[in-house]
């Protein structure tokens, strides 16, 4: 028998090295980042919307692992599902019989979908977005898919062809020939259409880059406009989905709105195992898997794998046993209601948008003198310092977790666990209400951060 491992003594001995390791051995720019920022904390337990430092402190999360996290970490039912699967010792991944779980949790996923019939299941959202690009374009035999400027839709080559975002996409030419138009720009969706190669339109119902919302009936005419020229609607739930926006999905919130294809993951894995799901009509799947010969024409090694099944079925069930879509829609409206009230208070404060839990806080042009000149250094170094220089003191000072919407953006975007309650909203708001104070005070540690966000921005260029 080979000598035995201990996790527990492998993370005593070495844990702390955490940082050296990575740059060492991984992304090299990240833990360089986190230093620069102050964000190169030593975390040691998580529970629920709160995790704690290796000095015993509480911070509260409102990132949730980009949207991962939906239940917060290390929810009990999922973790008993865990320990239950891992106990079972089932016979997963034979590829040849069909295990029970997978079907189970699309039975489940399916009941929240009424009008999609099948799913595939992989291991992430780029994954599921993959899945649905290939799957319009087999089911109609066109080549080209429309996608809004400024979407989010993973990084892998075909999801990263259909990302708005030009600095994600530069350097790795040549994608695929899909082609952007504006969120909300029926006209440009039309004229591409009459070109008769659209596949598919691919689309968060809220943009997650900025957390910019469909205008009302885009949707629904987005959909009707499709089907008249033989195309798809991909809807992109991946983050927005199950329960997020305070409906199962985001595109609920517009009646009449039935996407022929809808991509979810990131709450489904319940913070532990990945997993990804791409929905979908009855015939799209049928068409892909013609024949028996194309049975295995798309596939995963790890998709339905037994952890990630159980670890989805068991995020359903709390979602349904413990009402969180709707907890999440009253939470989120008191969070947004509370922080709107902060709009006319603060002239930095511009906007506050989104629905449910994900939230949007923007800032923009001051009109007094002394903010003006201050605003106008920061945008001359790189548009985005101060939405930075708000986050910072946030996390140092205030001990809450956030971050930026999008590089070169000055939004806040707040995806925390759905389950926070009042007590979370409260110390967020007072945490903000104290920030936005001195940011307005015209002096104190959070400008001095600003000039030093200034010279490292001037220095990379």
């Amino acid at each position: 028998m080979s000598g035995e491992f201990d996790l527990r003594a492998l993370l005593a001995e070495r844990g702390g090295e955490r940082y050296e390791l990575h740059a060492k051995y991984l992304n090299h720019q990240l833990p360089r980042m986190l230093h620069t920022i102050g964000f190169d904390k030593v975390y040691e337990r998580a529970e629920g919307a709160h995790f704690w430092d290796a000095d015993g402190v509480d911070h509260l999360d409102m990132l949730a692992g980009f949207g991962v996290m939906g239940l917060g970490r290390h929810h009990p039912v999922v973790r008993k599902a865990l320990h239950d699967v891992l106990d079972a010792e089932l016979a997963d991944l034979t590829r040849f019989d069909c295990q029970p779980l997978p079907g189970l949790l699309a039975e489940r996923l399916l009941a929240h979908s009424p009008h999609l019939d099948r799913v595939f299941f992989g291991n992430s959202g780029t994954e599921a977005v993959e899945t649905a690009l290939k799957f319009a374009r087999y089911a109609t035999g066109r080549p080209r898919v429309l996608y809004c400027a400024h979407a989010f839709h993973g990084l892998t080559t075909g999801s990263l062809s259909v990302n708005g975002e030009e600095g994600f996409r530069q350097g790795f030419d040549p994608l695929l020939p899909d082609t952007a138009i504006a969120l909300g720009d029926l006209e440009a969706l039309e004229r591409e259409l009459r070109r008769g190669d659209v596949a598919a339109f691919v689309v968060e119902p809220i943009q997650g880059k900025g957390v910019h919302e469909a205008p009302p009936g885009f949707l629904r005419a987005a959909q009707e406009l499709l089907h008249r020229h033989g195309a798809l609607l991909i809807a992109d739930e991946v983050q927005t989905g199950l329960g997020r926006t305070g409906d199962f999905y985001a595109y609920q919130h517009e009646p009449g709105v039935e996407p022929d294809l809808v991509c979810v993951a990131k709450a489904l894995s319940g913070g532990y195992v990945p997993v990804g799901a791409t929905l979908g009509k009855d015939w799209i799947f049928k068409k892909v898997y013609s024949s028996m010969d194309r049975v295995l024409v798309h596939s995963a090694s790890f998709g339905s794998n037994a952890q990630a099944m159980a670890a989805g079925l068991a995020v359903l069930a709390v979602m349904e046993d413990e009402g969180t879509v709707a907890h999440a829609r009253r939470i989120g409206d008191l969070l947004s209601g509370r922080l709107k009230e902060l709009v006319p208070r603060y002239e930095l404060l511009h906007e506050i948008r989104g629905r449910g839990l994900m939230i949007g806080i923007e800032f923009g042009r001051p009109s007094s003198l002394g903010l003006r000149g201050r605003w106008t250094m920061l945008q001359a170094a790189r548009k985005g310092l101060f939405a930075q220089m708000v986050v910072v003191p946030l996390l140092q000072r205030h001990r809450i977790l956030t971050q930026v919407s999008g590089d070169h953006l000055e939004v806040i975007k707040l995806i925390p666990p759905l389950i926070i309650d009042e007590a979370d909203v409260d110390r967020f708001v007072t945490a903000f209400t104290a920030v936005m104070d001195e940011a307005h005070g015209g002096g104190g540690l959070m400008w001095d951060f600003g000039k030093t966000l200034v010279k490292q921005a001037v220095a990379q260029r």
